[in-house]
């Protein structure tokens, strides 16, 4: 009885880091979606909030995760992954826990990029006290920062062939996903001054949706790839942004260091899963309670 408390609190510790995580780095998207909704019809907001929201619970917090698993342990089928969700698929399980040095270096590099592209690139309210040394023209600092980190990791995993190629797949991806998030956030000016139907907005918000989950997504495997509670976890703070976008997103805008609290989270978890890659063990509440500490300070 006492093994099965602490796996009930484990997971419950594990699946309240993943809602605030996903609530926290997800208010971008809430915020842009917010100003698209105010220029749609009510029959198009109700549909973006319940069919979105559907479609971006089960098509991306669902299935997303099961395909980065399926890509990185391709010897499982995709069907056997799926089984994980039921509790009857061992061979997956066990297949997923020995790659997952591979998962975690793919995500921490992907985590760190994001997060020192925040900070060297993006305009932001100044809150820690390295943010205040940074200005604009700092940006160049960007490129040389993750040439670097690449460089380095893949010195480290030298010995393992199959740790410097998702190390690379980690880069490759971040640059990619930026690229879309770049598109898309440029579109948005062009959908506020643009007549556009209904219909054209809610596909864009889906597309945003999906691209800006890409994060929490990969970021969920810094807390656990147990791939049930990353369902669990993104699909109930999914709900809750959902809900917050209804409310009206100006009350959260108030909180001007919420995004610095998100983005200075995600570099640690990028430092945790890189760290846990290269064997460390950490303890499991680790995530939560730096996300948590780091947010509530924010």
């Amino acid at each position: 009885a006492g093994r099965y408390t602490m796996v009930f609190f484990e997971a419950l510790i594990v699946i309240f880091g993943l809602i605030l995580f996903e609530i926290v780095n997800s208010v971008d998207n809430a915020i842009i979606n917010a100003h698209v909704l105010k220029t749609m019809s009510e029959k198009w907001r109700k549909r973006f909030l319940f069919i979105g929201f559907a479609t971006s619970v089960f098509l991306v917090r669902l299935v997303l995760p099961l395909v980065i698993v399926w890509i990185i342990v391709p010897n499982v089928a995709f069907g056997e992954i799926a089984k994980i969700f039921t509790g009857n698929s061992l061979v997956a399980a066990e297949a997923i826990e020995e790659a997952k040095h591979l998962i975690l270096i793919f995500g921490g590099v992907f985590l760190l990029l994001l997060y020192f592209h925040w900070l060297f690139m993006e305009k932001k309210h100044p809150l820690f006290f390295h943010e205040k040394f940074l200005k604009e023209h700092h940006d160049v600092w960007f490129f040389a920062f993750a040439s670097i980190l690449l460089v380095f990791l893949l010195y480290l995993a030298r010995a393992d062939s199959s740790m410097m190629l998702f190390a690379a797949v980690g880069s490759a991806t971040f640059f990619i996903v930026y690229g879309f998030k770049e598109t898309a956030e440029r579109k948005e000016a062009t959908l506020m001054r643009k007549n556009l139907p209904d219909a054209s907005k809610f596909l864009y918000l889906e597309v945003l949706d999906a691209t800006f989950s890409f994060d929490g997504v990969v970021g969920a495997f810094a807390f656990t790839t147990n791939l049930l509670y990353i369902f669990i976890g993104l699909g109930v703070g999914a709900l809750v942004l959902r809900q917050l976008t209804i409310m009206g997103i100006d009350k959260i805008q108030k909180y001007i260091w919420l995004k610095n609290g998100a983005m200075t989270a995600i570099g640690f978890l990028g430092v945790f899963m890189v760290l846990e890659s290269f064997g460390l063990e950490l303890p499991i509440y680790l995530p939560t309670l730096v996300t948590s500490a780091i947010v509530g300070y924010a």
